[in-house]
């Protein structure tokens, strides 16, 4: 192997293993919700015993969001079994991008299924984002999540296409 073909999969592995660490942050959040509101209502002084109906803007929506997850955490617990599936879809499809880690080139269509994956953020977010009454603006938040998953997937796909090209030869 060349040293350009190694720094190639080095700077491949380098920009998998980030994308592994995004999913697994990404996925853990998912699970303490309440605990991550009460601490964002904290910051943006929201206090959480006055009802959403007294902010306006983005502090009505936190409001609302910890006040809907206080409600939920004393009385339909199970409702939240969902996000915990959420966080362990996160975790597994972080586990699947181990193999585009040890073989690029042989697992690059984890690329292109994680790219589907980011481009059906976008339907998902503004169909049942608007279907559940989503604000537009959290919507377009959700949304950034495919959006920027997608740039370190396209940018690994030129470079396994080249290393592709460069064990070819």
């Amino acid at each position: 192997m060349h040293t350009t073909e190694k720094k190639l999969l080095q700077n491949i592995r380098l920009l998998v293993l980030f994308f592994i660490v995004a999913l697994v942050i990404s996925g853990i959040t998912a699970f303490p919700l309440l605990t991550e509101m009460r601490i964002l209502s904290s910051f943006l002084g929201i206090d959480t015993n006055l009802p959403p109906a007294d902010y306006s803007g983005l502090k009505f929506w936190i409001a609302t969001v910890c006040n809907g997850l206080i409600n939920i955490n004393e009385h339909y617990l199970f409702v939240l079994y969902g996000t915990d599936w959420l966080a362990f879809a996160h975790l597994i499809i972080a586990v699947a991008f181990i193999g585009l880690y040890r073989e690029p080139v042989r697992n690059k269509w984890l690329i292109y299924w994680g790219m589907i994956a980011c481009i059906g953020v976008l339907p998902l977010a503004f169909i049942c984002g608007s279907i559940r009454g989503i604000p537009f603006y959290w919507q377009l938040i959700d949304c950034s999540f495919g959006v920027f998953g997608i740039i370190p997937l396209y940018l690994l796909h030129i470079w396994v296409k080249k290393l592709e090209k460069m064990q070819m030869q």
